[in-house]
Protein backbone atom coordinates (compact mmCIF):
# COMPACT_ATOMS: atom_id res chain seq x y z
CA UNK A 1 0.00 0.00 0.00
CA UNK A 2 3.21 2.57 0.55
CA UNK A 3 4.17 2.08 -2.79
CA UNK A 4 1.00 2.86 -4.44
CA UNK A 5 0.52 5.79 -2.04
CA UNK A 6 3.97 7.11 -3.27
CA UNK A 7 3.62 6.29 -6.67
CA UNK A 8 0.45 8.14 -6.36
CA UNK A 9 2.26 11.20 -4.82
CA UNK A 10 5.38 10.98 -7.07
CA UNK A 11 2.93 11.32 -10.46
CA UNK A 12 0.86 14.04 -9.18
CA UNK A 13 4.26 16.26 -8.22
CA UNK A 14 5.40 15.37 -11.82
CA UNK A 15 2.09 16.53 -13.49
CA UNK A 16 2.24 19.97 -11.53
CA UNK A 17 5.84 20.66 -12.54
CA UNK A 18 5.76 19.67 -15.97
CA UNK A 19 6.04 22.32 -18.69
CA UNK A 20 3.57 21.66 -20.57
CA UNK A 21 -0.32 22.70 -19.41
CA UNK A 22 -2.49 20.40 -18.22
CA UNK A 23 -6.76 21.48 -17.87
CA UNK A 24 -9.15 18.97 -17.34
CA UNK A 25 -12.81 19.92 -18.37
CA UNK A 26 -15.86 18.90 -17.49
CA UNK A 27 -18.67 18.25 -20.42
CA UNK A 28 -19.92 21.98 -19.02
CA UNK A 29 -16.38 23.09 -19.59
CA UNK A 30 -15.93 23.59 -16.32
CA UNK A 31 -12.26 22.76 -15.11
CA UNK A 32 -11.49 20.46 -13.09
CA UNK A 33 -8.16 20.63 -12.59
CA UNK A 34 -5.21 23.37 -13.55
CA UNK A 35 -1.58 22.33 -13.27
CA UNK A 36 1.56 24.79 -12.21
CA UNK A 37 2.37 25.98 -15.55
CA UNK A 38 -1.30 26.86 -16.65
CA UNK A 39 -1.05 29.33 -13.43
CA UNK A 40 2.17 30.53 -14.13
CA UNK A 41 1.15 31.81 -17.69
CA UNK A 42 -2.37 33.03 -16.38
CA UNK A 43 -1.73 34.42 -13.36
CA UNK A 44 -4.73 32.37 -12.12
CA UNK A 45 -4.31 29.65 -9.36
CA UNK A 46 -6.20 26.45 -9.52
CA UNK A 47 -8.04 27.87 -6.41
CA UNK A 48 -9.31 30.79 -8.68
CA UNK A 49 -10.63 28.49 -12.10
CA UNK A 50 -11.47 25.31 -10.54
CA UNK A 51 -15.26 24.50 -11.04
CA UNK A 52 -15.26 27.82 -12.94
CA UNK A 53 -16.28 27.44 -16.83
CA UNK A 54 -12.78 28.27 -19.01
CA UNK A 55 -14.91 30.77 -21.74
CA UNK A 56 -15.90 32.90 -18.40
CA UNK A 57 -12.43 32.92 -17.56
CA UNK A 58 -11.22 33.26 -21.26
CA UNK A 59 -13.49 35.42 -22.92
CA UNK A 60 -11.27 35.94 -26.07
CA UNK A 61 -11.42 31.91 -27.04
CA UNK A 62 -13.44 31.56 -29.74
CA UNK A 63 -16.17 29.27 -27.93
CA UNK A 64 -17.97 28.10 -31.01
CA UNK A 65 -14.57 26.98 -32.48
CA UNK A 66 -13.04 24.82 -29.60
CA UNK A 67 -16.57 23.29 -27.74
CA UNK A 68 -17.00 22.01 -31.63
CA UNK A 69 -12.98 20.64 -31.17
CA UNK A 70 -14.19 19.21 -27.42
CA UNK A 71 -17.52 17.98 -28.48
CA UNK A 72 -16.44 15.93 -31.03
CA UNK A 73 -13.60 14.28 -28.24
CA UNK A 74 -17.14 13.47 -26.28
CA UNK A 75 -19.36 11.61 -28.55
CA UNK A 76 -16.33 9.89 -30.80
CA UNK A 77 -14.10 9.05 -27.60
CA UNK A 78 -10.57 10.14 -30.12
CA UNK A 79 -8.12 12.79 -29.59
CA UNK A 80 -7.98 16.25 -31.15
CA UNK A 81 -5.51 18.11 -31.65
CA UNK A 82 -4.63 22.22 -32.49
CA UNK A 83 -1.63 23.36 -33.90
CA UNK A 84 -0.06 26.89 -34.23
CA UNK A 85 -0.68 26.95 -38.19
CA UNK A 86 -4.23 26.86 -37.31
CA UNK A 87 -4.40 28.60 -34.81
CA UNK A 88 -1.63 30.37 -32.84
CA UNK A 89 -2.53 30.40 -29.19
CA UNK A 90 -6.05 28.39 -27.49
CA UNK A 91 -4.58 30.13 -24.20
CA UNK A 92 -4.02 34.10 -24.72
CA UNK A 93 -0.67 33.88 -22.57
CA UNK A 94 2.37 36.42 -23.58
CA UNK A 95 5.43 35.18 -24.40
CA UNK A 96 7.92 34.87 -21.67
CA UNK A 97 10.84 33.45 -23.50
CA UNK A 98 13.98 36.05 -23.49
CA UNK A 99 15.40 34.17 -26.76
CA UNK A 100 11.50 34.62 -28.68
CA UNK A 101 11.10 38.01 -26.97
CA UNK A 102 10.36 39.30 -30.92
CA UNK A 103 7.10 37.20 -30.23
CA UNK A 104 4.18 38.56 -28.35
CA UNK A 105 2.23 35.67 -27.58
CA UNK A 106 2.94 32.35 -26.58
CA UNK A 107 2.22 30.24 -29.71
CA UNK A 108 0.43 26.67 -28.77
CA UNK A 109 0.22 22.82 -30.29
CA UNK A 110 -2.74 21.58 -28.00
CA UNK A 111 -3.66 18.04 -27.99
CA UNK A 112 -7.51 16.96 -26.22
CA UNK A 113 -7.68 13.62 -24.86
CA UNK A 114 -11.17 12.07 -23.42
CA UNK A 115 -10.71 10.64 -19.99
CA UNK A 116 -13.20 7.82 -19.09
CA UNK A 117 -14.80 7.13 -16.06
CA UNK A 118 -14.75 3.67 -14.58
CA UNK A 119 -17.58 2.79 -16.19
CA UNK A 120 -16.20 3.59 -19.85
CA UNK A 121 -18.07 6.68 -20.31
CA UNK A 122 -15.77 10.03 -21.70
CA UNK A 123 -16.56 12.23 -18.79
CA UNK A 124 -14.10 14.61 -19.13
CA UNK A 125 -11.16 16.02 -21.65
CA UNK A 126 -7.90 16.66 -21.05
CA UNK A 127 -6.00 19.73 -22.55
CA UNK A 128 -2.47 19.98 -22.97
CA UNK A 129 -0.84 23.18 -24.03
CA UNK A 130 2.53 23.03 -25.47
CA UNK A 131 4.94 25.87 -25.63
CA UNK A 132 5.84 26.41 -29.18
CA UNK A 133 6.98 29.79 -29.48
CA UNK A 134 10.80 28.82 -30.05
CA UNK A 135 9.80 26.46 -33.25
CA UNK A 136 7.82 29.62 -33.99
CA UNK A 137 10.26 31.99 -34.03
CA UNK A 138 13.25 29.59 -35.51
CA UNK A 139 10.90 29.13 -38.11
CA UNK A 140 9.94 32.84 -38.94
CA UNK A 141 13.89 33.66 -38.79
CA UNK A 142 14.72 30.76 -41.62
CA UNK A 143 12.35 32.51 -43.87
CA UNK A 144 13.71 35.70 -43.35
CA UNK A 145 17.17 34.83 -43.96
CA UNK A 146 16.02 32.44 -47.44
CA UNK A 147 14.00 35.96 -48.17
CA UNK A 148 17.34 38.06 -48.06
Amino acid sequence: MSDDINEFHWMAEMIQTIDVGLVVLDKEYNIKSWNTFMEAHSSMRPDQVQGKNVFDLFPNIDKNWLTGKIDTVFTLNNRAFVTWEQRPFVFPFNNYRPITGIMEHMYQNVTIIPLTSLTGQVTHVSLIVYDVTDTVAYRQQILEAQQA
